[in-house]
C-alpha cells in the first residue's frame, strides 16, 4: 500500500460496473460523481456506449484512472481487482457485498481479495462499502442520496447506513466534512490506516468514527496515540452489551469482557469516547472550533436560577469545577449588578437583565485569571433579545482565549442566533448539561494532548526458567496451572511467600519446620477453583498440627470431588493480612488488543465488589501507578483509619513485572494473582506478596513459541 492522498484527491475516477439502469448501484455512484466531482468520471462497462451521457470504456485498462469504484457482482469482483492491479490503478473502493459477511465462501473470497491487494500494492476500501467522499474536490463516490457539506471533520464508519443517516442530519444542521469513508468489511484498509492519514492532513481538524470492532488493537493504540497529540479523535464504539459473552475461568476473565478492553484501549490511545451521536457531534463541534482551557474551572453567567443550578450540577458530574472568582471580580460584578444578583459563581444577572448586563458580566468573569472556560446560559424574558445577545457573545469572545459555549433555552426566537453563533464557531445548545459536557471534552483533550508517554516497564528476568514452568502444562489433563506455578512468578521477580507443595504429611512437617511461625496450608487441585469454599485452606497452622491438617485437607478434597486431581498440599509462609490490603493483579488475553491487565481489590470479594481497573499491556510506570489510584478502594492503599500506607512502589512494580510476563508469553491466556497482599514498608521483607496464582495456558501457542526460539 502507498499513501492515501490519491485515494481522496484523484484526477480521474472509474466506475467499474457503471450502468444506465436507474435502480442500480452503479448508476447511483456514477450520477453522484458526475454531479459534483471536479475531476473526470469514467464509466467502465463493455455493454454500453455511454452512461448518463458520458462515454463508457470497455475495461479499466482504458480508463487511466487514479481510483476505481467497483460495483460489479461478487462473482467477478476478483477479476476486476486483478485487472485494476495489472492496469496500475492503485486505489480501489469495493462497494459490492457478498464477502466475509455472508459465510464461509464469502470469507474465502474476501481473503483472495486481500491477497490480490497485497500482490499489487492496492489501497482497497471495503468490500461491502457505501463508498468514499472528499469535499475539496466534490468527490462523492458512494451510492448515498446526497453529498456532504464541506468542513473540517473526517469521518469513518463501519456502518454504511450510519453514514447516510449522519450526512442527512449534518446537511440539515450545517455540519461539514473533509473526508468520509464507509469502511465496509475492512479487508485491507482499516480504521488505523485512516487515523494515520488524517493525522497528517492539514485540512482535517477532528477525526470522528463509528466503530464496531478494531482489527489490530496494538497498532491502533500506537497510531491513534501519535495522531491524538495534534488531531483530536472522537469515536462511538457500539456493541457494549456483548462484553463478557464468552465464559472465562479466572476472576480477570470474568470481569474483563471486550467492553473493558475497548474502554482501556481507547483511553490509552487518546481517543475520546462518545456514548451517542449527539455526544459525538457535540465533541467534534467544540474541538474543531474552540481553544483548549488552561484549567478545569468554569464560570457560568445566566439570567435563570433553575437552569443555572442544572449547569452547576453538570459541572460536578463532568469532572470540572466552578471557578472561584478573585475579590476584584466579585467587587466589579457587585458594582455593576443590581441588588438580588448573585456575584459569585454561577453569576445570576436575574430575570430582568438586558443584553448590556449580560455583556458586562461575561466580560468581567472572562477577565478573571481563575476562569478556564465559560458557559452563557439564557432563558427567554421580555427584556432579552436573543439576536442581540448572540451578537454580544460574539463581541466579547473576540477578545478572549478562553473557550465559550452557549445555551439559549427557547424555540423559534433562538434559531437564528444559534445559527449565527455556531457559524462563528461557538457551540450553542438548549440543554445546559450538553454545554458543560462539551467544555469537559475540551479539558479531556487538553489532558490527552499534554500526556507524556513513557516506555513500557522492563526488568531483568529469567525467561528460560519461566518457560520451563509453563511447559508443565503438557503433563496435565487440562491447560490450567495453580500454585504449583509459583516458580513462574519467581522467575519474573514477583515476590511470593516461602513454601512448597508436598505430597505427604511427613514432608509437610519438614517444610513447616523451615518457616518461622505458623503456616498456611492449601489443597492443590486444578479441579477445585475456590478452595476456601470447601474448607480447603487452613490458616495459622502450628507445627504440631501440620500433619493432621494435611490429612484433613486431602480428605475434604476427596469428599467434595472424588474424581478431582489432587497434586498435594501447599505449605506456605503466613502473610499478615491485618497489616496489608488484599488486591488482585490479573490478565485476560483479548482477541483484538492482546493482554488486558486488571488491578483491583482482591480476596474472596473480587467478583462481588468489582472494584477494578484495566490497561492493555505492556504498560509504563505512570500507567501502572494510575491503576493503583483509580479503584474506589485506593484510600485503603494510602492508609485509612490509622492504618499504615502500603508500599505502592512495590505494587506498581508487580503490575509492571506481570505486564512483561504476559507480553513475553502469548501462550498465557489468562492469569490471576489473588490475593496480591500489599504491605507497608518492611526492611528486608516483601512489600507486595503474591499469595496465590492461577493461570490458563495454550499448549499449542507455547509449542509455537518454542519452535520460534
Amino acid at each position: 500500500m502507498g499513501t492515501l492522498t490519491e485515494l481522496f484527491d484523484p484526477d480521474r475516477v472509474a466506475v467499474v460496473g457503471a450502468t444506465p439502469r436507474g435502480d442500480a448501484v452503479g448508476h447511483a455512484v456514477t450520477s453522484n460523481l458526475l454531479a459534483d466531482f471536479d475531476g473526470d468520471t469514467i464509466p467502465v462497462n463493455p455493454n454500453y456506449d455511454a452512461v448518463l451521457d458520458t462515454p463508457c470504456v470497455d475495461g479499466i485498462d482504458e480508463a487511466a484512472a487514479d481510483v476505481a469504484v467497483v460495483v460489479v457482482p461478487p462473482s467477478i469482483v476478483l477479476d476486476a481487482i486483478e485487472e485494476c492491479g495489472v492496469a496500475g490503478v492503485r486505489n480501489v473502493v469495493v462497494i459490492t457485498a457478498g464477502f466475509g459477511e455472508t459465510g464461509e465462501d464469502g470469507v474465502k473470497r474476501e481473503q483472495r481479495l486481500a491477497d490480490l491487494a497485497d500482490e499489487y500494492g492496492l489501497n482497497l476500501v471495503g468490500p461491502n462499502s457505501l463508498g468514499i467522499m472528499s469535499t475539496p474536490s466534490g468527490m462523492n463516490a458512494t451510492f448515498g442520496p446526497e453529498n456532504a457539506l464541506p468542513g473540517g471533520l473526517s469521518f469513518m464508519s463501519q456502518s454504511g447506513a450510519f453514514v447516510t443517516a449522519v450526512l442527512d442530519w449534518a446537511n440539515d444542521n450545517g455540519v461539514g466534512f473533509k473526508d468520509v469513508v464507509s469502511l465496509g468489511n475492512k479487508a485491507v484498509l482499516d480504521e488505523t490506516d485512516f487515523v494515520d492519514y488524517w493525522g497528517d492532513d492539514a485540512d482535517t481538524d477532528v477525526i470522528i468514527g463509528y466503530l464496531e470492532g478494531i482489527e489490530d488493537g496494538r497498532e491502533f493504540i500506537e497510531t491513534a496515540r501519535e495522531t491524538a497529540a495534534d488531531t483530536p479523535i472522537v469515536a462511538v464504539k457500539s456493541g457494549r452489551t456483548s462484553a463478557g459473552a464468552q465464559a472465562a475461568s479466572s476472576h480477570t476473565g470474568t470481569l474483563a469482557g471486550s467492553e473493558k478492553a475497548y474502554e482501556a484501549a481507547l483511553d490509552q490511545a487518546g481517543v475520546i469516547r462518545a456514548e451517542s451521536v449527539d455526544e459525538l457531534f457535540d465533541a467534534a463541534g467544540i474541538l474543531g472550533s474552540q481553544p483548549l482551557p488552561d484549567t478545569d474551572a468554569v464560570a457560568i453567567v445566566t439570567n435563570a436560577g433553575g437552569p443555572g443550578v442544572m449547569a452547576t450540577d453538570a459541572v460536578g458530574d463532568a469532572g470540572l469545577e466552578l471557578a472561584s472568582f478573585t475579590s476584584g471580580t466579585t467587587d466589579a460584578l457587585r458594582a455593576s449588578m443590581p441588588d438580588g444578583a448573585n456575584v459569585h459563581n454561577p453569576v445570576d444577572v436575574i430575570g430582568d437583565a438586558d443584553v448590556d448586563r449580560f455583556r458586562e458580566a461575561l466580560e468581567t468573569v472572562l477577565s478573571d485569571g481563575n476562569v478556564g472556560a465559560a458557559l452563557v446560559l439564557a432563558a427567554p424574558t421580555a427584556t432579552i433579545d436573543f439576536d442581540d445577545l448572540g451578537d454580544a457573545v460574539l463581541d466579547v469572545t473576540a477578545d478572549t482565549d478562553a473557550p465559550i459555549a452557549a445555551c439559549l433555552m427557547g424555540g423559534d426566537r433562538t434559531r437564528e442566533p444559534k445559527r449565527k453563533l455556531q457559524t462563528a464557531g461557538i457551540p450553542c445548545y438548549f440543554d445546559p448539561g450538553r454545554g458543560i459536557e462539551s467544555l469537559a471534552t475540551l479539558a479531556e483533550y487538553r489532558d490527552i494532548r499534554d500526556r507524556e508517554y513513557a516506555e513500557p516497564m522492563s526488568f531483568d528476568v529469567d525467561r528460560d526458567r519461566a518457560r520451563e514452568a509453563l511447559t508443565s502444562v503438557h503433563d496435565r489433563d487440562d491447560n490450567c496451572l495453580g500454585v504449583e506455578a509459583m516458580e513462574l512468578l519467581d522467575a519474573y521477580g514477583i515476590e511470593t511467600p516461602a513454601g512448597e507443595i508436598v505430597d505427604s504429611p511427613v514432608r509437610a512437617r519438614e517444610i513447616a519446620a523451615g518457616i518461622d511461625g505458623d503456616v498456611v496450608m492449601k489443597i492443590v487441585s486444578p479441579d477445585i477453583l475456590h478452595k476456601s469454599d470447601i474448607g480447603g485452606v487452613a490458616v495459622g497452622v502450628a507445627d504440631a498440627d501440620v500433619a493432621d491438617t494435611y490429612e484433613d485437607l486431602i480428605t475434604r478434597a476427596r469428599n467434595y470431588q472424588p474424581d478431582a486431581t489432587v497434586l498435594g498440599v501447599q505449605v506456605q509462609e503466613m502473610v499478615d493480612l491485618d497489616d496489608g490490603v488484599e488486591t488482585i493483579v490479573g490478565m485476560n488475553r483479548d482477541p483484538q488488543f492482546g493482554p488486558l491487565l486488571m488491578f483491583g481489590l482482591g480476596g474472596i470479594f473480587v467478583e462481588v465488589m468489582e472494584d477494578t481497573t484495566f490497561r492493555v499491556a505492556p504498560v509504563s510506570e505512570p500507567e501502572a501507578r494510575a491503576m493503583t489510584e483509580e479503584i474506589r478502594s485506593a484510600p485503603l492503599l494510602r492508609g485509612a483509619r490509622g492504618r499504615d500506607p502500603v508500599n505502592l512502589d512495590a505494587v506498581v512494580e508487580t503490575i509492571g513485572r506481570l505486564s512483561q510476563l504476559v507480553t513475553d508469553f502469548p501462550a498465557i491466556v489468562e492469569l490471576d494473582i489473588n490475593p496480591l497482599v500489599a504491605l507497608p514498608d518492611a526492611d528486608g521483607g516483601a512489600n507486595a506478596a503474591a499469595v496465590d496464582v492461577r493461570l490458563t495456558v495454550d499448549p499449542e501457542t507455547l509449542d509455537s513459541e518454542d519452535s520460534d526460539q
